[in-house]
């Protein structure tokens, strides 16, 4: 993947695009693949702006598998329910069984 000519939030939005159907990452393994380890809330910031990109925000928690982001999407519950829809369990707003759903960009591509 050339990701040298974007910008860091283009560049988290190709590797978002890339998460899998029922897989979820972190804000921080999306920095660390991007070589901004220390970047986490930057990937949140524009997982906040992603809204009409075609990325699948929905699939990207904090690494306790909590859905910080969940505020930003329309409707009550709509991360969790596009969670769920793609068999991934969520009690409380927190991924149950984490690491059996968790995909890490650093691992995988």
């Amino acid at each position: 993947m050339k990701l040298e000519t974007l910008n860091f939030f283009d560049k988290v939005y190709q590797v978002a695009r890339l998460i899998p159907y029922g897989k979820v990452t972190s804000y921080g393994a999306i920095a660390k693949y991007l070589g901004a380890a220390r970047s986490a809330r930057m990937v949140g910031y524009a997982m906040n702006g992603s809204s009409g990109k075609d990325v699948p925000a929905h699939r990207v928690v904090n690494r306790k598998g909590l859905l910080t982001g969940k505020h930003h999407f329309d409707g009550t519950n709509l991360m969790q329910q596009l969670l769920e829809s793609e068999g991934i369990e969520v009690v409380e707003n927190q991924i149950q069984n984490l690491e059996s759903v968790y995909w890490d960009p650093s691992k995988e591509l």
